[in-house]
């Protein structure tokens, strides 16, 4: 692991854990030999090596039943969106872990702003996203609770990927936009392609997470992880299809406003995320997990999550409405261009 502080061996809850971030999480701790227990819903897939709590923490009842025999040195909770269930999680958790550790986002940081990397330090500050300022109103009430009640450490992730495609437009778990790039067909790009973007791979994001457990120097703070590497829009729609087998793709520029104005759910994604610069600087991290270095490049990280979507037909979901939204789309911007534009 690259890391400063190597505690103990620790016995670790995960809720979740096998998820697009989680997963990875899940089998660093393992490797580290941790004892490791996931938090889950009954049916769901566990991993091999760590140990199941099944029941839906939704049901708080249920859940501290499950919960009574156990003490942890720290519980990582990556699905917690709202107030209602960090305030759960404290009643839940207070003089049963070590640690909490919150997943945020770094969405929640404010934007616009002036061109220079992001800290901690900067503004949490999101009018455009309502799954951000949730983050947000969960960081409030940690800090309000206090390290006496619950020694907490908060993490803010930027869009980090390995069973995702890390695109806005046709990405995630819609593997229209790859699909589109296979064929030849024209893709969507929000804005002119050029503003700079960290996406950081699950595997590069789990050593930073892990170096941060049982260490009493994050009680009480916060800190983002995330790839030391940023990227335009262009370059990273690019390298996706190169990943996919296809050369040159065919990118279309839109501006996002528009492309809000057509879908006006693509508003926090974009207006409150992605239409701005993303860049990072990871000193405060790295003073805790001094070895954290992230090694996986976009160009190869996205080759491996391809790769996994291509293993199974089944994970390539393309839904019709996506690809008929992307084409609606391109018609409308067309009829704005001189006769004769081509993508």
């Amino acid at each position: 692991m690259h890391a400063g502080h190597t505690p103990p061996r620790m016995k670790l809850l995960f809720v979740g854990g096998t998820g697009n971030i989680s997963t990875s999480c899940s089998r660093l701790a393992l490797e580290l030999g941790h004892e490791l227990w996931l938090l889950h819903r009954p049916g769901r897939p566990g991993i091999a090596g760590a140990r199941d709590l099944h029941c839906d923490i939704a049901d708080e009842a249920a859940a501290a039943a499950a919960l009574a025999p156990h003490r942890f040195d720290a519980v990582v909770q990556f699905i917690a969106f709202t107030p209602a269930q960090i305030e759960r999680d404290l009643r839940l958790f207070a003089g049963r872990c070590g640690q909490y550790v919150f997943i945020s986002s770094a969405s929640a940081y404010a934007k616009p702003r002036t061109f220079a990397p992001t800290t901690e330090r900067t503004p949490l500050e999101n009018p455009r996203w309502q799954y951000s300022r949730d983050k947000i109103a969960c960081e409030q009430v940690l800090r309000a609770a206090g390290v006496a009640k619950l020694p907490y450490t908060i993490i803010r992730p930027s869009l980090t990927y390995d069973t995702v495609i890390p695109l806005p437009i046709g990405g995630w778990t819609d593997f229209t936009t790859v699909e589109r790039m296979r064929r030849g067909q024209p893709v969507v790009v929000p804005g002119d392609g050029t503003s700079p973007w960290t996406i950081t791979h699950a595997e590069d994001f789990a050593p930073g997470l892990l170096g941060l457990l049982g260490n009493p120097a994050a009680y009480g703070e916060d800190f983002q992880i995330t790839s030391d590497e940023a990227l335009t829009w262009d370059e990273l729609y690019t390298q996706t299809a190169q990943a996919a087998g296809v050369a040159q793709p065919r990118l279309v520029h839109i501006p996002s406003e528009l492309l809000v104005a057509w879908n006006p759910e693509l508003e926090g994604t974009l207006l409150g995320d992605k239409s701005h610069p993303a860049i990072f600087d990871n000193t405060k991290l790295k003073r805790l997990v001094p070895g954290f270095r992230p090694r996986i490049a976009y160009r190869d990280g996205i080759r491996r999550t391809l790769a996994w979507f291509d293993a199974d037909p089944a994970r390539r979901r393309l839904p019709p409405e996506n690809d008929g939204f992307i084409e609606r789309l391109l018609a409308a911007y067309a009829r704005a261009w001189p006769v004769g534009k081509l993508w």
